[in-house]
């Protein structure tokens, strides 16, 4: 089945600026405000928190992934209990050096505690345990269409009785990512959005790593690469009590153009979690071993990956 599916940013997703006290141009007084004075988390607000947990699903361990090949020299040291990431409350993130932003996020969703939290006005952050000149900040989303991208969903880590602290904790440039103007408007948040909806048919818990992909050729924008492709991983204990996990990505194949115009059609694949290793230089242990796309690729020899049009379509 091959559906194609078009979507064109709304503008009201359009950053919005008010006038500015000098005349001058919005975007460039902006620019020069963002650097002025970019809001940072000071570490010891972040000391102590309980990030990723490799045991949260129970029967089923799930190590945090570990960066191969070329980049496995771009993961940014961090000084801590964890060398390899930063820990926010119930999710983590591995930063690239290169790129500035995180090469993978971990979250564990427990859908038996889940807390609603409404959504008021984004507070993004930088994180000060690592330097300004480690990480993406406010300049690049100024007066485009542009998204600061949550990769760790908001709503996913709010739960227990410190979900308010996790919902703030998502809202750090490290847990961002520059993605086009309604690119999680439609088949991407709906994907998201039956992950955390059906917590409770999975054993009320599961684990979920997202990311970008990153390429050579990847777009070069006001001095920072960005992404066209994103993946999603998902562990978790199926009904039958067994260990499932299944992969899907997201990617945007036409020419960007101009940022300021609207960036091209984009499509979400169900994929196996053995291409989106060969592609990010990522590898997530054993939970091939449970995707049914990859066991079907090493017993056929063919590669496995179908387009979805509504989470209808998603083979768990």
């Amino acid at each position: 089945m091959v559906v194609n599916l078009e979507y064109r940013p709304r503008l009201t997703d359009l950053v919005r600026l008010g006038p500015t006290v000098d005349n001058r141009p919005n975007s460039e007084a902006a620019l020069e405000a963002s650097r002025r004075a970019p809001r940072t988390t000071a570490p010891e607000a972040l000391a102590g928190r309980q990030g990723y947990d490799p045991a949260f699903l129970g029967a089923m361990v799930v190590p945090w992934p570990s960066a191969t090949g070329k980049c496995a020299h771009d993961v940014l040291a961090i000084e801590g209990n964890h060398p390899d990431r930063l820990d926010y409350l119930h999710f983590s993130v591995t930063m690239s050096r290169g790129r500035r932003m995180a090469m993978f996020v971990g979250v564990n969703i427990d859908g038996a505690q889940s807390v609603s939290i409404a959504r008021t006005a984004d507070k993004w952050a930088l994180d000060g345990r690592i330097g300004v000149d480690q990480q993406i900040g406010e300049d690049l989303y100024v007066e485009n269409l542009l998204d600061r991208g949550h990769l760790v969903r908001r709503e996913d880590p709010n739960w227990g009785d410190d979900a308010a602290t996790a919902n703030e904790d998502t809202f750090h440039f490290t847990n961002c990512a520059p993605q086009m103007a309604a690119f999680n408007q439609k088949t991407w948040l709906s994907l998201e959005a039956y992950v955390l909806d059906n917590t409770r048919r999975w054993a009320e818990r599961v684990t979920v790593f997202s990311g970008p992909v990153f390429r050579d050729d990847d777009r070069l924008y006001r001095g920072f690469r960005i992404p066209t492709a994103f993946w999603k991983v998902l562990a978790f204990l199926g009904e039958d009590g067994r260990p499932s996990a299944t992969g899907y990505m997201i990617d945007q194949k036409r020419e960007l153009g101009s940022l300021e115009a609207a960036f091209g059609a984009f499509k979400t694949y169900q994929r196996s979690i053995r291409q989106i290793e060969q592609l990010t230089d990522v590898d997530f242990g054993q939970l091939s071993l449970y995707d049914g796309f990859s066991n079907e690729e090493r017993a056929t020899g063919t590669r496995i990956e179908a387009e979805l049009s509504s989470p209808a379509d998603i083979r768990v």
